[in-house]
């Protein structure tokens, strides 16, 4: 039953976005930049400075 049910569970509709078709990050585009490159910087400094602050808080 197993075996029946695996690939069609595997099957991607038509019309959804796959891996294959996506295309490497262009950093001409200043809306790719801030996405990929800026906004997990940032979230990473402020996870870093809440835990931080958190972490004195108890303290």
């Amino acid at each position: 039953m197993f075996n029946i049910l695996v690939p069609l569970a595997v099957q991607t509709p038509t019309g959804t976005p796959n891996p294959s078709d996506s295309s490497p990050i262009d950093f001409s585009n200043p809306f790719e930049i801030i996405v990929f490159v800026i906004a997990p910087i940032l979230l990473v400094i402020f996870y870093l400075y809440y835990r931080k602050k958190k972490k004195n808080d108890r303290e």
